[in-house]
């Protein structure tokens, strides 16, 4: 009641004009905002006035299920884009593999195991320099090969050992990969190019297995041993019987990835043991985009390597590296002038999307990708594991599952019924390999994931590639969309941003990556072909062509089907807020030179509710550690 009186009626419509912050009057208000235009899926509260206003309204014109949906919506801003150049890799070039000294084994193994004829640009410049023995610092496109340009001198330098490698000796070769993920398939690569020489015995650790089995493993004995960090040092501290006495490689793959996951400390750790057994072996380092921490990285792991940059075209002749570290020293920040090289056969989108819409857009756009083009393998980035969870729940039951019950029986939509699945930090590693697995052999499908998926995966026939949460960085940006269009395939992307972040494309245009834009009207005009959200109207005939008033209304018998199963429980309520939490919380961590453009005070949160399926603004968010706390304490000297 007090508040109520402190915040008289009157004063609310002014707090909506100024730009919105997160705080409990602003919530009030969105949620009298919502109210007053009667949200189609809720039974309002109807004050007699606005019951009057209705009825007047209905007479005037026939009856039309409205919503706020498409009302009060920000501005959709023109995006002015420079058209740039952009840096792109020949991947594939004419020189196969016979040229290089390979043992004929090997050769024919790559040739009918592996089914490669041809080198990329990476692995001709790379295996040559292996080969000889030197350190390379290797930097190329996601998508180019650069495991077999690491993996092919490897074995070859093993197999040809003068004295036979046995088990028993223990490593020879080290290979640091950053994810789980990455981990089995580095091994499973191994594994095919080892298929000639079954005395070589490669082998994996990884958080989340049994460390009992993997000290059984590493007992009998590991001669090239693939591990994520964590879990290595874990063994180097905890396990007697790992030693280095042999190791004469170390390939750190995908450097610039270990380094943004934290693990800096343990790689020097694992340096120290490395060098305190052995002093003298051969380092590669593997990454797609060069960071500051890589050319710290390459400073302490690498003895006077050869530079191998792909992306300068014009400068691919090798050029030592001492060159590379002063260019690395003079542009302090390596991320502002970084150009990156993106596959050729790449198409890149943008869309730009108010808050509200966002869930029934994107429901539109995985409809009519992979239900009605079909033949479409979709991977679908999301901020947190919250989200994935939630939206994979609220996706399957409603686009494919549950609800599917509603739809007319004639409906030829319903014969193709689409699966999803989802991958994320928080899911038990068994349960991770299966989906990965799953995902792995599917021609169809729709993955939804967290950044755990961004880095080095090979992911046959995925053609579309969708983020929903802008990545923090442009260098994210990058490996995210390069899983798709890998070692020459077409593929494509779509980022979706809200209007108030509008400036992320000119960020883009300024690394030279190019994007073009999709309107959003086209992608909601996809729900014409599903008559699961035509609106019953008595009398009406069948839709023809494309409506936008009718586009209109099925977006909402859409946005109301999910708020309906959003609120069929509590617990699913709970759910979605705990879903926006996390959002709210991911979108505080951007970093400060992007904070223009994603500031959490640009956020109207009834409209970002809405987009999770919630009917309100939810009150309790104040809760929050980040994204709350502070707005909690500001009203206070006010009132």
């Amino acid at each position: 009641l007090k508040r109520r009186l402190q915040s008289p009626h009157g004063n609310l419509p002014l707090k909506r004009k100024r730009k919105p912050s997160i705080n409990t009057s602003k919530e009030c208000a969105t949620e009298a905002d919502t109210r007053e235009k009667g949200s189609s899926s809720q039974k309002p509260v109807p004050k007699k006035q606005l019951t009057h206003n209705r009825n007047e309204s209905q007479k005037s014109k026939p009856f039309i299920k409205t919503s706020s949906l498409f009302r009060n919506n920000p501005d959709i801003p023109k995006i002015h884009r420079k058209a740039v150049q952009q840096v792109q890799e020949n991947v594939f070039t004419t020189d196969s593999f016979n040229q290089l000294d390979l043992h004929p084994h090997l050769i024919s193994t790559i040739n009918t195991v592996l089914k490669i004829s041809s080198m990329t640009s990476v692995q001709k410049e790379t295996i040559p320099v292996l080969l000889q023995g030197k350190d390379a610092l290797v930097r190329s496109q996601t998508g180019s090969g650069k495991t077999l340009a690491y993996g092919i001198p490897l074995v070859q330098s093993l197999q040809g050992m003068e004295s036979k490698i046995k088990r028993s000796d223990g490593p020879y070769a080290l290979i640091l990969v950053p994810t789980r993920e990455l981990a089995l398939q580095s091994f499973d690569t191994m594994q095919k190019l080892l298929k000639p020489f079954a005395w070589i015995v490669p082998g994996v650790l990884m958080g989340g297995e049994k460390r009992k089995s993997e000290k059984a493993r590493l007992r009998k004995g590991i001669n090239i041993l693939i591990s994520t960090p964590g879990r290595l040092v874990d063994h180097i501290k905890s396990t007697e019987c790992i030693h280095f006495r042999r190791t004469q490689w170390l390939i750190i793959d995908e450097a610039d990835r270990i380094l943004d996951l934290g693990f800096e400390k343990d790689v020097a750790v694992i340096l120290n043991a490395l060098n305190a057994e052995r002093e003298t072996r051969q380092n590669v380092l593997l990454s797609a985009t060069l960071t500051e921490g890589v050319t710290r990285l390459a400073d302490i792991s690498l003895n006077n390597p050869i530079s191998i940059s792909i992306t300068d075209e014009i400068q691919k002749a090798l050029k030592p590296a001492s060159q590379m570290d002063r260019q690395g020293s003079s542009s302090s920040n390596c991320m502002e002038q970084e150009n990156f090289a993106v596959p050729e056969k790449l198409k890149q989108y943008i869309m730009i999307v108010p808050s509200k819409l966002r869930l029934v857009t994107l429901a539109a756009f995985i409809l009519e990708k992979c239900k009605f083009e079909k033949h479409h393998k979709m991977i679908i980035f999301f901020s947190s594991c919250e989200q994935v969870e939630f939206h994979f729940e609220l996706l399957l039951k409603v686009l494919s599952g549950g609800l599917e019950s509603e739809q007319p029986k004639h409906s030829s939509v319903s014969s193709t019924r689409l699966q999803f699945l989802r991958l994320h930090g928080n899911m038990e590693q068994e349960e991770r390999t299966e989906v990965f697995q799953e995902f792995l052999k599917s021609e169809t499908g729709i993955l939804l994931c967290t950044d755990v998926a961004a880095r080095g995966l090979d992911l046959p026939q995925v053609t579309w590639i969708v983020q929903y949460n802008a990545p923090a960085s442009p260098a994210e940006y990058i490996h995210r969309i390069g899983r798709t269009a890998r070692i020459g395939c077409h593929g494509n992307s779509l980022l979706v941003l809200a209007p108030s972040e509008a400036e992320y494309v000119s960020l883009l245009a300024s690394h030279k990556i190019n994007v073009s834009e999709i309107k959003m009207e086209k992608v909601l005009s996809s729900l014409m072909k599903d008559d699961r959200f035509r609106l019953r109207r008595p009398g009406s005939k069948k839709s023809c062509g494309t409506d936008p008033q009718e586009v209109r209304e099925r977006a909402t018998v859409l946005q109301t089907k999910f708020e309906n199963y959003v609120h069929s429980s509590e617990g699913t309520v709970r759910w979605a807020k705990k879903a926006l939490q996390s959002f709210l919380c991911a979108y505080t961590t951007y970093p400060r030179n992007l904070k223009h453009i994603f500031h959490i005070k640009s956020l109207h949160l009834g409209h970002v509710a809405k987009s999770f399926g919630l009917r309100d603004a939810p009150q309790n968010l104040t809760a929050l550690p980040t994204a709350g706390s502070k707005k909690k304490t500001k009203p206070r000297p006010k009132r």
